[in-house]
């Protein structure tokens, strides 16, 4: 990325935690906008567009949340009916969700956590990891009646001392969760491991990441980090090839042009292009994501499932949160000072959901 592409100037978004508290809830329903960056250093004022403040969720006088009907009266309770989690039918088959849910604490938050709460419930996954969890979205998640389910890698305590991380969670049995930090990251990113058993006490490793983000800006336009990037992603499949069953994933910040093929061990594959070959798999899409429709053009695959299996077979990848939040919309200012109007999805990434089975 160059600085042609860049239109306007910020601190990367990986920073921005770091420089304004994550605690949207302490911010008054009248506040002005805040300026926010974008994940690749765009600047972005915005603002909630025609909401009623109800029981600290803003929301459309009527509204409809990934089907689920609802007004402001009887928001709460028509999400609450929702959250029951589906029983398993497939006991050879194993789910895992992988999804970076955007810590853009100002864009309807709280509706955005409760969209990729009813992803979770759809499709049930065994395990999830989680990137760019805040301190505020874990307690909106930890809330969700389908938390109950799943044992979770951090405690709330340990979360409320980070300003953003990843996270995993697990219906499966959990032999242990860990982490390790890389040899270097401006950013504080770790890899996250969770060692868990599956059907017949197979074992099996799932490991989450947010490697090193791209943060161009002036005054070279060249803070890429992408050595940075491609010496944590060698480091982590180092530690996880050892293992007879991995599964890695998460938002890499993969760009293949400039940070050339993934450093895969022999005999893993990458779920997506070995699965979908056709299909180009960009999980941040500017063009396919109508809440980016404003930004500078970006289509990347950043998401991705890397896998090394022995006893398991990989089945399916697919994108899960490719569509509008009914009835809910945010107001961007765009350069020059002009207002849009833009739909919301659950986050400015597509998650990744990837189905496996016991061989």
């Amino acid at each position: 990325m160059g600085k042609d592409g860049m239109n306007e100037v910020g601190v990367g978004n990986v920073f921005l935690p770091l420089l304004q508290k994550c605690a949207a809830s302490k911010r008054k329903s009248g506040d002005d906008p805040v300026e926010v960056v974008d994940d690749f250093g765009v600047s972005r004022g915005i603002k909630s567009a025609n909401r009623k403040v109800v029981d600290s969720v803003t929301v459309a006088d009527e509204c409809t949340v990934l089907g689920v009907s609802c007004n402001p009266k009887s928001f709460g309770k028509s999400l609450a009916a929702s959250d029951e989690v589906p029983p398993k039918e497939d006991l050879k088959t194993l789910k895992i969700l992988s999804y970076n849910v955007w810590f853009a604490e100002d864009i309807e938050l709280r509706i955005r956590m409760r969209a990729i709460g009813d992803i979770i419930q759809l499709h049930n996954p065994d395990v999830i990891c989680l990137q760019e969890v805040t301190p505020d979205i874990y307690a909106i998640l930890q809330r969700s009646n389908w938390w109950k389910a799943y044992k979770c890698s951090l405690s709330f305590d340990t979360a409320n001392t980070r300003p953003y991380f990843c996270m995993q969670l697990s219906k499966l049995p959990v032999k242990s969760y860990s982490c390790k930090q890389f040899s270097y990251s401006a950013m504080g990113r770790e890899l996250c491991i969770a060692e868990v058993s599956a059907q017949g006490g197979t074992p099996l490793v799932v490991a989450t990441t947010h490697l090193e983000s791209p943060c161009p800006g002036p005054p070279k336009w060249d803070q890429m980090y992408s050595k940075e990037r491609v010496k944590q992603a060698q480091e982590a499949v180092a530690f996880l090839k050892v293992n007879p069953n991995v599964i890695f994933c998460g938002d890499m910040n993969w760009d293949d042009k400039l940070d050339g093929e993934f450093p895969l061990p022999d005999g893993w594959i990458d779920a997506w292009t070995e699965l979908n070959p056709k299909e180009i798999g960009w999980t941040y899409d500017t063009k396919s994501n109508p809440m980016l429709s404003a930004n500078r053009k970006l289509q990347k695959r950043l998401d991705r499932f890397l896998v090394g299996l022995r006893d398991f077979k990989v089945e399916c990848v697919e994108m899960v949160g490719t569509e509008a939040i009914p009835e809910v919309t945010y107001m961007k200012q765009k350069k020059g000072g002009k207002e849009v109007e833009l739909p919301v999805l659950p986050s400015d990434h597509f998650g990744l959901l990837l189905t496996m089975a016991a061989l």
